[in-house]
């Protein structure tokens, strides 16, 4: 069954450094503001205004493709806190829903970055945390994900997709795929083996590997009410510290 990735909302938005004074947290949170208005606008290009083209070519792009898919997202962007160093973290996340094919689909995706400004512009980025559930059908199957946002480079580390709710007689078949860094860039939908799942719902063990970087995760649930599709953006650090950024 092919996956839909090009559901999955997957910008890469932002990173800011901020000394950390009353004054640049309020520029930060007017930032935000003009951020937000800029996503849920009906013009792609005026992203271009807030962050350099140079540091994340292509996301005006992105922006217009996914709009097509999602014509009347929400995005709402907010600071959460800062990480000590000086930088401030924001929240990104987007909530949609079209229908294709008499089906509907309804998307949540949530970004968590680690920002940096200047003069009212994007200048560098870092994506702490990522992840999108999309559902179809009328009635969305309850479930938990248990993914890490980072784990240490050669460690072992559980990839759960957890059925919240008892399914009766009915049979849920699921499957999980690693997705190469072109897929996920060129927003690519590979092809997913599904296998009929026990009780509980998808359950793998997965191996980081040696060096530092990014695992991006696929998974898919296909269930009588409908198909629940989730990628998630796993950090492999060396660092132990790194782990609760």
């Amino acid at each position: 069954m092919r996956f839909p990735v090009q559901a999955a909302a997957a910008f890469a938005l932002s990173a800011f450094l901020l000394p950390v004074t009353a004054p640049l947290v309020r520029a930060a949170d007017a930032f935000n503001a003009r951020l937000e208005t800029a996503l849920n606008g009906v013009d792609a290009g005026a992203i271009d205004a807030l962050v350099d083209p140079a540091t994340l070519p292509g996301l005006s792009a992105r922006l217009a493709r996914f709009r097509k898919e999602f014509p009347d997202a929400s995005w709402t962007v907010r600071s959460v806190s800062s990480d000590g160093s000086g930088r401030q973290i924001l929240e990104v996340t987007v909530r949609g829903e079209r229908r294709s094919d008499g089906l509907t689909y309804r998307l949540v995706g949530s970004q968590r970055l680690a920002v940096r400004l200047e003069a009212d512009r994007l200048l560098a980025e870092e994506l702490l945390a990522e992840q999108t559930l999309l559902r179809s059908g009328e009635t969305s199957l309850p479930i938990t994900l248990a993914i890490p946002d980072a784990v240490l480079t050669g460690s072992r580390y559980d990839v759960d997709v957890i059925v919240e709710e008892p399914l009766g007689q009915a049979i849920v078949a699921g499957g999980l795929l690693s997705l190469t860094p072109a897929q996920v860039e060129q927003q690519i939908s590979p092809n997913l083996s599904l296998e009929p799942l026990g009780g509980g719902g998808l359950f793998k063990m997965v191996q980081a590997p040696q060096r530092p970087g990014v695992q991006n995760w696929a998974a898919m649930l296909v269930h009588p009410d409908g198909v629940v599709t989730i990628t998630k953006r796993v950090r492999v650090v060396s660092d132990r510290r790194e782990l609760a950024r």
